[in-house]
């Protein structure tokens, strides 16, 4: 089983940080392990351009429960697909402390995620 090393890039990144990803593709084009990226949602589409054809994955930092509805200034876990994710994290520590999201809300986003074809990474704890 091949590991997997995900950077979780939070509130950070703007369009000028795709260079980085076309730089780290090109010091490391054969990994021991899969590296995934997790930008900020505003950066996944033009993300998947810059690493089409590369070893990295991408990610999602978080999705909704539901597939489709009124929830401004969320993301399903389909829209997520639909720019090229690969997978989500779920349950991080920052979003059950400022979100107050539960355990049975992650369990409930992780369900869309599958649905979606995502793989969820759930955060369990701090560290």
């Amino acid at each position: 089983m091949k590991k997997l090393a995900a950077g979780n890039w939070k509130m950070n990144g703007l369009t000028a940080a795709l260079a980085e990803v076309k730089a780290l593709n090109a010091a490391n084009p054969h990994p021991l392990c899969e590296m995934l990226l997790c930008p900020p949602a505003t950066l996944l589409a033009q993300m998947h351009q810059a690493a089409t054809g590369s070893n990295l994955a991408l990610g999602g930092q978080d999705c909704h429960q539901d597939a489709s509805g009124a929830h401004t200034g969320d993301i399903s876990a389909a829209m997520l697909r639909d720019v090229g994710a690969q997978y989500v994290i779920l349950g991080h520590s920052e979003r059950r402390a400022d979100h107050g999201e539960t355990s049975a809300l992650v369990k409930a986003k992780a369900r869309a995620a599958l649905m979606a074809g995502l793989i969820p990474i759930i955060c369990i704890g701090e560290t």
